[in-house]
């Protein structure tokens, strides 16, 4: 059984102490032991990143940016090897988690233009014989606090921008899914990256309070459930630290009478379904708007009864089990509370066994109808493949909807009319709004992040919003000797003398 460890200043590091289990989903069959870090341990991986920072902020940004290069080479070379290892420990079928991995390697390529986003301004003559110049510098050591569903892709969401512009960066990911990182780690240091400039802890809470507390800790960043993503941002500001927490989601879709329906079903199919609804960005809420209900079920629920549910390693699986035994019952306890509330049960995935893998983690895909804004399966993020009809009158009553709810994170609208996307764009208080697009997650060189309890903190993650977050501006106000005058000057300094 593989003991799964720490990264630490360029080397693997299985300090003995507890443990966490990790399983493959698909089976239900332990395949190793995650070590968890204890204070010390998190404490020895900020040293390592410590003493690494001053000699990278100080390597030349081109430098850096051919790390990534080579970096991005690897992930590409890689990448079958990344998706496998993601498969095997969180579920997600194999050509979703090479799609994690890709876009993933997008912020990447963001990342190797760190020459050209780190340049500052200059003004000369702002008065006589004065200049002004600023310039970005790196913030020091950072953290990022990763969950489950992405085990890849949000990571990458974070430390290349943050290692880019000048940072070390100790990553805590996900004990239920952590040997991705530990390839991640390898991979960067065969890409040349100097040894404790990116450090790997295993860990749980532990691990994340002795970041969140640790003096030397500049910056935090998380993904992951809003009731942790609160306590995360309000934990590291109250210890002096820079803090970004994206949380928990119910994006909704809103179906018009007009949109095309063929297509507005496919996209629920995979927005609703794709990765088992482990998704941060996952539609969970279909708003059918004028009558437009039926004719919806009517093409949503054949495919729905028909999503092919298998191992993700088996080609032909379109969706495969999730991430644990206890978020299966948690998910199919949430299905039985939306019976109990009165909605409309459709589709029943529930007590899914597939021959040969009896003990894994699956469940069928789960279709509602009839559910309305008062019910639990409404308001709270089930994080499972379990969509829900809500039908309006109106646009208006779908756009309140949308406003009304404590989350914030995406929503999409599908229609053929320019009028009312315009109006859903404009007006949505949601952070990603998706035109025909059904999970509008933005590419690298724009940036991800959610509005009201979706979010903490003013800063979104990767383009330039992360260049801003991992870095703090210094602005210079320069007079060269001939330009001094003579004698003291006792006011206010104004340009243009």
């Amino acid at each position: 059984m593989a003991v799964i460890g720490h990264y630490i200043g360029g080397k693997s590091v299985t300090t003995a102490g507890r443990t966490a289990p990790v399983f493959d989903p698909a089976t239900g069959a332990q395949t190793g032991e995650a070590l968890l870090a204890s204070t010390a341990t998190v404490g020895e991986a900020v040293a390592a990143a410590a003493a690494a920072f001053p000699g990278w902020a100080d390597t030349p940004t081109l430098t850096r940016a051919r790390v990534m290069f080579k970096f991005k080479a690897l992930l590409e070379r890689d990448i079958d090897a990344l998706a496998e290892a993601i498969t095997r420990e969180h579920g997600k079928t194999f050509e979703d988690a090479k799609g994690e991995v890709t876009r993933g390697i997008e912020v990447v390529e963001f990342a190797c233009g760190i020459p050209h986003l780190l340049r500052g301004d200059f003004t000369e003559q702002v008065a006589r014989g004065v200049d002004v110049f600023s310039a970005r510098h790196p913030l020091g050591v950072v953290a990022g606090i990763t969950p489950f569903n992405f085990p890849v892709m949000v990571p990458m969401w974070m430390f290349p921008v943050a290692i880019a512009c000048g940072n070390s960066f100790v990553l805590k990911p996900s004990e239920k899914d952590p040997t991705p990182s530990l390839m991640l780690a390898e991979l960067l240091a065969e890409a040349g990256l100097p040894a404790g400039v990116f450090n790997v802890v295993q860990g749980d809470k532990e691990a994340v309070d002795a970041l969140l507390t640790h003096p030397d800790v500049a910056a935090v960043s998380f993904v992951g459930s809003t009731a942790i993503g609160e306590y995360v941002y309000k934990t590291a500001a109250a210890h002096g630290k820079r803090a970004q927490a994206l949380c928990g989601a119910k994006n909704h879709l809103v179906v018009m009478p007009d949109a095309d329906l063929d297509k507005t079903v496919d996209a629920l199919m995979g927005a609703g379904y794709g990765s088992a609804g482990e998704r941060c960005m996952a539609v969970s809420v279909a708003v059918a708007v004028g009558g437009v209900g039926d004719a919806l079920l009517d093409k949503l629920v054949p495919k729905v009864r028909a999503l092919k549910v298998g191992p993700g390693l088996d080609r032909d699986s379109e969706m495969g089990p999730l991430v644990t035994k206890e978020h299966l019952a948690k998910v199919s306890g949430y299905v039985d509370a939306g019976v109990a509330e009165g909605a409309k049960l459709v589709v029943d995935g529930r007590g899914l066994k597939l021959q040969g893998y009896e003990d894994g983690y699956f469940i069928g895909g789960c279709l509602f109808d009839d559910v309305t804004p008062d019910m639990k399966i409404y308001k709270d993020e089930i994080f499972g493949p379990v969509l829900s009809v809500v039908r309006v009158d109106s646009f208006a009553e779908a756009l309140q909807l949308v406003n009304d709810h404590e989350y914030g994170n995406g929503a999409a609208i599908f229609t053929r009319d320019g009028d009312s996307a315009r109006t859903f764009d404009r007006d949505a208080k949601a952070g990603m709004i998706g035109i025909n697009v059904p999970i509008p997650v933005p590419v690298a060189f724009h940036s991800f992040g959610g509005w009201k309890r979706s979010v903490f903190g003013d800063r979104n993650v990767y383009g330039m919003e992360g260049v801003g977050f991992y870095t703090k501006m210094k602005t210079t106000t320069a007079r060269w000797p001939t330009g001094i005058r003579e004698g003291a000057q006792f006011v206010m300094p104004t340009t243009g003398n």
